[in-house]
Formats: C-alpha cells, sequence, structure tokens
C-alpha cells in the first residue's frame, strides 16, 4: 500500500511541477524597451544601455537574469551585437519563442514582428500607421548582427551622442517602412542624427532591444 501510495504521490508531483517548470523556461528572455533614455542615443555607453534593459526588466518582475542591450559598438573593443545577447532560446512576455539561437534570431525563421516585439510589460508598440510611429529600433548593426563597417558613425559615438551629427543604423519592429532593407528588423536604414528629435522624425522614439544572456 505505501508503494502505490509513493508512487501515486510522484506522479501527481510530475503533474503539478512539470508545466510550471516548463512555464519558468519559457519565462520573458526577450523585449523591446518601452522607455529610452529620453536622451536620444546617448544611452550612457553600452554600460548604460544594458543597466537600462536590467531596470526595465527588473520592474516587470524578472529579477533572476541577466539582460544586455541588442546594439552594436564599433572602434577598439568594438562588438557584434550578435555576441552580446547569450544563446538562446528567447521568448518575449507574452510566452511567444522569437528565436531559438543566435542563426535563427538571424535566419527568416525569426518571429520578431510587431506583434511580438513587445515590450517587457507585453505591450505592442507603435509601428508604421499609428500615431505617433515609433518602429526605428536602434541596433547600430548589419542584418547579421555585426557591427557596420561602413564609413561615418553607425552608433552614434557608442552610444553616448545625442548630437544631430552622426547617426545610427536603426530596424523596424514592424518589418515595414523605408530604407535599404524595410522589412529587417535590425537593420533597415541610418537614422537622422543622434537627438531625440532626429529619432523621432525618422519614425523612432530611442528604443532598442534586451535578450536575456543566461
Amino acid at each position: 500500500m505505501n508503494k502505490k501510495i509513493s508512487l501515486l504521490s510522484i506522479s501527481l508531483a510530475t503533474l503539478v511541477v512539470g508545466p510550471l517548470a516548463i512555464a519558468q523556461d519559457n519565462g520573458m528572455s526577450f523585449f523591446m524597451t518601452s522607455t529610452g533614455s529620453g536622451d536620444g542615443a546617448n544611452l550612457g555607453g553600452i554600460a548604460g544601455a544594458d543597466a537600462h534593459c536590467q531596470a526595465l526588466a527588473s520592474a516587470a518582475g524578472s529579477v533572476d537574469k541577466s539582460w544586455a542591450a541588442y546594439l552594436s559598438t564599433s572602434g577598439d573593443g568594438g562588438e557584434n551585437a550578435r555576441d552580446r545577447i547569450g544563446s538562446g532560446p528567447w521568448y518575449n512576455a507574452n510566452g511567444v519563442m522569437i528565436a531559438s539561437d543566435v542563426d535563427d534570431l538571424h535566419s527568416d525563421n525569426t518571429q520578431t514582428s510587431k506583434e511580438n516585439s513587445v515590450s517587457e510589460n507585453g505591450d505592442v508598440i507603435n509601428g508604421r500607421g499609428d500615431e505617433p510611429n515609433m518602429h526605428d529600433v536602434m541596433t547600430g548593426s548589419m542584418m547579421d548582427g555585426t557591427a557596420s563597417t561602413a564609413d561615418g558613425d553607425t552608433t552614434c559615438g557608442n552610444w553616448t551622442s545625442n548630437s544631430e551629427d552622426g547617426s545610427a543604423l536603426v530596424g523596424h519592429h514592424d518589418l515595414q517602412g523605408g530604407g535599404d532593407n524595410p522589412t529587417s528588423w535590425n537593420s533597415a536604414h541610418p537614422s537622422r542624427g543622434c537627438g531625440q528629435e532626429n529619432l523621432q522624425a525618422t519614425g523612432g522614439n530611442g528604443y532598442y532591444y534586451c535578450f536575456a544572456t543566461e
């Protein structure tokens, strides 16, 4: 009798704990920021951008993960955005898997879209056709997630500039618009300057993507 009870207990525990464990594994590990720095592309450098991701995630209840901004930097010690974000898989706040790994993220299989690139609170962010349009997402990256090798500034001084000079490569979270790659989530076109008004003039608001690295 005791053996049967023990086996029943194990079975019940599996039924109860199993789904909870799956839900935990599928917890938020990707989001588009609901707010920017308010100072254009001046994010306090890459460290400041990472800290903003961490703060937004923590405020949304995700306190057990380390977060990194999907932003490339250039020059000595420069980093590729794709190398900063861990290995995946990544899920948005609504439990939708965005990509299984880095290669999947930068392939046609990615689930990035306006409906899936939600904020840390699970909210859909304005895209083209909404007022105001905020579909430009700063990345400083090429479509493969690497830093641009093009001449000129593509990262707004490695995320320290709010000047009208300079530029940052941006993607379209709604996969539509203008530019060389209008349907690209991470590399559609350069911004029109680095100040807040410059970013807003081309359909942005200083937002960017955040990924859990572990």
